[in-house]
């Protein structure tokens, strides 16, 4: 028997969450998850980048779009047997069973970056990708079992900033430790103490009671993704949210796959301005989450993701024109060296702003989804959006790959995406109007009443 929903509420300050064991527990449990995802993954990139290049027999931008492709892949492939995982189990006893499968993993991938696998590190990206293919559903959808309506908006902003400071966080770990000469061995260790910080984290995570206990597990990974896709369709809001979370996706994973090489190649940074960069596409995110709550005032306001998508789009376009005519001295710039130069700046500026935008973006379209979605149906259609989004990462990586090879270059590259967004969430709105209704009600709330 499914719990009530929880009555609703005035909002609270969404950072008062933090301290309650509802949501605290849950929320370092997908913040290490996040954290160990980029970690082993830039940690990996960086070294296939600037260290074992000659190992793997292929550029480092096709290396680098091969490791995010294996990491999405199980996401097609399993992620409706997750969403019904999350249905049948207590979320807290799956939750804790995910970690210890991750203790494993990272086990493996020690004994990777140890040995300078590259095989056996990519074998380890795949069992990433399927353990955050497991943890995707249960994340969230435990988050409306837990959370009043009013307090949506500012949980999945919390679990967003949380989830991008994670990635800020293990992809500079990642970077700084490959800087070291034992950079591949402490990154291996790195990686399997974050693993048992997110084990004793899912620890204490409350028992979440399963909304289909009896619910015969389809085991045909194929009928239950379309049986999942045409849940997923049967609400047309629904589906538009869903197909608007999966084209953030694309855009964020151009960016952030691109940023070792965009490093090296067009701003001339060594390991450390990747690093710096990254921390600051994350702390953009992170701000842009946390915004959600003060701009939506406890509503689940889908008005926000047109000024998201306009940030996205004007401040991807100036990026390129900041790379144009940047200063080359024939090596790589240390990070003092890199923010010396003016002409930098502008580029640091348009990643804060790009990413700040995403954040707001992003954060309203998952809380609409989780308040639209009946909560017997919650898991399943969050794992649809799952293999939405790994189709999406895929043909991202395949775009990614593709225009690199006709030797288009990482700054037009992202140009492109920044003007394919502008035309996706234009097509998006003329699917669903209530986007562009809803963001002039926004925009008329907030203007000022004359005395």
């Amino acid at each position: 028997m499914s719990s009530p929903s929880p009555p609703d509420f005035p909002p609270v300050n969404q950072f008062r969450l933090l301290r309650q064991r509802r949501f605290a527990p849950f929320f370092w449990t997908q913040f290490t998850n996040a954290g160990n995802d980029n970690l082993l993954k830039f940690a990996f990139t960086m070294l296939v980048t600037y260290r074992a290049q000659a190992q793997t027999g292929l550029p480092a931008g096709l290396m680098v779009n091969l490791i995010a492709a294996l990491y999405v892949l199980p996401f097609i492939l399993l992620s409706a047997t997750a969403g019904q995982l999350a249905d049948k189990m207590d979320m807290g006893v799956l939750i804790r069973r995910i970690k210890t499968f991750e203790i494993a993993i990272m086990l493996a991938a020690l004994w990777g970056f140890v040995s300078v696998n590259v095989p056996l590190l990519l074998v380890c990206v795949f069992g990433m990708g399927l353990h955050s293919t497991l943890f995707g559903p249960v994340k969230f959808a435990y988050l409306p079992r837990h959370l009043r309506t009013a307090e949506l908006t500012g949980g999945n902003g919390m679990t967003e900033m949380g989830g991008f400071v994670a990635i800020l966080l293990g992809s500079l770990t990642g970077g700084v430790l490959m800087t070291y000469p034992q950079g591949p061995v402490f990154a291996g260790i790195a990686c399997l103490l974050v693993a048992l910080a997110g084990w004793s984290a899912a620890r204490f995570v409350p028992h979440t009671p399963p909304l289909a206990r009896d619910r015969r597990i389809d085991w045909n990974p194929l009928s239950e993704t379309l049986r999942s896709l045409r849940l997923a369709a049967a609400d047309r809001s629904v589906l538009v949210a869903l197909l608007a979370v999966s084209w953030m996706w694309f855009y964020g994973v151009a960016y952030l796959t691109q940023f070792p090489v965009f490093t090296r190649e067009v701003v001339h940074g060594s390991e450390e301005v990747a690093s710096l960069l990254l921390v600051i596409f994350a702390v953009g995110i992170g701000l842009g989450s946390v915004a959600c709550e003060w701009l939506a005032h406890g509503r689940v306001e889908i008005g926000l993701v047109l000024l998201g998508a306009a940030g996205m789009t004007l401040f991807g376009v100036d990026l390129y024109f900041a790379t144009r005519h940047l200063p080359v001295d024939g090596r790589l710039q240390t990070l003092g060296l890199f923010v010396q130069q003016r002409a930098h700046w502008r580029i640091m500026a348009d990643l804060l702003l790009i990413s700040a935008s995403a954040g707001l973006y992003s954060v309203p379209l998952y809380a609409h989804v989780q308040h639209a979605v009946a909560e017997t149906d919650r898991a399943r259609v969050i794992a649809a959006n799952n293999i939405i989004n790994a189709l999406f990462m895929i043909a991202c990586a395949a775009y990614c790959a593709t225009l690199l090879t006709l030797g288009s270059g990482v700054p037009l590259l992202l140009l492109t995406v920044a003007l394919g967004n502008a035309a996706v969430v234009g097509w998006l709105v003329w699917l669903q109007p209530d986007y562009a209704r809803h963001f002039v009600r926004w925009l008329l709330r907030r203007k000022p009443t004359p005395h």
